[in-house]
């Protein structure tokens, strides 16, 4: 983990402890390990998930009412 690691107490639902425990000796790491990956996961996809929602904010919006007005125009409804 490196000398920047910093200590945090994670209380995990037994079952959910106990197949952490299992995962990391079948992988050879540290359940720290494995949380450490798994957060940088999530944060990773949160990360692309706000790129995407910020290139969405400049894309023109359309009411609902728009949309029902226009379908039933082509006749899709």
């Amino acid at each position: 983990m490196g000398a920047a690691a910093k200590r945090a107490t994670v209380y995990f639902h037994p079952e959910i402890h106990r197949a952490l425990r299992i995962k990391a000796a079948e992988l050879d790491q540290s359940v720290s390990e494995l949380v450490n990956e798994a957060v940088k996961q999530t944060l990773a996809e949160d990360a692309e998930d706000l790129a995407v929602f910020e290139e969405r904010a400049r894309e023109r919006s359309t009411s609902f009412e728009r949309v029902v007005r226009e379908m039933r125009r082509r006749g899709a409804l």
